[in-house]
């Protein structure tokens, strides 16, 4: 998980500091934004110090018809020593009480342009993306068609060199070797590369090639959300492989799980054109078409036919 200061609001949105420029480098801790409204009616019992505290419209409106007693006391208890921040929104003025209370206190107060409910919404968005469950993972990831695929497998199988037929066949490499993932809501992985080997691909007797100095900026992406695993494997004669496709495998990537297929390798298999095959199948079970369960069904009518064209047949011979 990374660390998150201050500062990083200042640097990443349009922010103008205010008072309390010796706290911009305190630490947040959580993407929990605070509205202090119980709190500037004089109720701090529950009042969640180490969030972010956000002052709208509403909150100043209401601090201003204080009683000067009222502010002074607000305002103290307001700026902790583990406040991380203070956002004014609407680039409304700020009470000079509050400048006083910040600079006394360092905690820095940051003022906005906009409207109350898009500063909350970039900010939780930005903080979540920052605090989300995070891992790396030896695989490839591919866009493909839009869809998501992480390709894994044993050291050697070629998943590099898979990667980089697909990437000829005009999809898009996002990270080769090492995908880091982090898990943003409940059911959302998205996946990037390190940025050490970002837009490289490391392949067995030439090295490592710059996909986006070779194929051009279309052929790579940032980052892409993992919708599907492929995972490659030797042949194995003795094991049995799904033939129909009616069996969905999951994995499990910290607490998401992801539709799973596993491909034998094996000489003589264009191992791309089943990927990119996979995916498409993939985005079809999405859109209500499922080619193994229209078989399966097709398959069950033929039989009862045979059934009833059987009986038939046997009462008929009776008579």
């Amino acid at each position: 998980m990374s660390k998150v200061r201050t500062q990083d609001l200042l640097d990443r949105f349009d922010l103008e500091i205010v008072a309390g420029e010796d706290g911009v480098h305190r630490e947040i801790f959580t993407s929990d934004i605070s509205r202090p409204g119980m709190e500037m009616a004089g109720y701090f019992k529950y009042y969640p110090s180490e969030r972010l505290q956000l002052l709208g419209k509403t909150e100043l409106s209401f601090f201003l018809e204080l009683t000067d007693a009222e502010k002074k006391d607000r305002v103290t208890k307001l700026c902790t020593d583990v406040t991380p921040g203070i956002v004014i929104t609407r680039a409304m003025e700020v009470p000079d009480l509050l400048i006083e209370a910040a600079n006394e206190a360092g905690v820095p107060i940051m003022r906005s342009p906009y409207k109350t409910t898009r500063v909350i919404s970039r900010l939780t968005n930005f903080l979540e993306t920052k605090f989300a469950p995070f891992t790396a993972i030896h695989g490839v990831l591919v866009d493909i068609y839009g869809v998501g695929v992480l390709i894994t497998g044993q050291s050697g199988v070629g998943k590099s060199e898979t990667a980089l037929e697909l990437v000829k066949r005009g999809h898009r490499l996002v990270a080769d070797d090492s995908v880091e993932i982090r898990q943003e809501d409940y059911d959302t992985l998205i996946g990037n590369s390190p940025p050490l080997i970002e837009h490289l691909l490391e392949i067995r007797g030439l090295g490592i090639i710059n996909v986006m100095t070779l194929f051009g900026a279309g052929s790579v992406r940032n980052y892409k959300r993992i919708t599907m695993v492929i995972n490659l494997e030797l042949w194995d004669e003795k094991k049995q492989y799904d033939r129909l496709g009616l069996e969905e495998e999951t994995m499990k990537i910290m607490d998401v799980e992801i539709p799973k297929a596993t491909v034998p390798v094996r000489p003589g298999r264009n191992l791309a054109v089943i990927i990119e095959v996979a995916a498409m199948n993939f985005r079809l079970k999405r859109m209500g078409i499922n080619a193994a369960e229209e078989f399966s069904e097709r398959l069950t009518n033929m039989i009862g036919e045979n059934k009833n064209d059987i009986t038939k047949g046997g009462f008929q011979g009776d008579m």
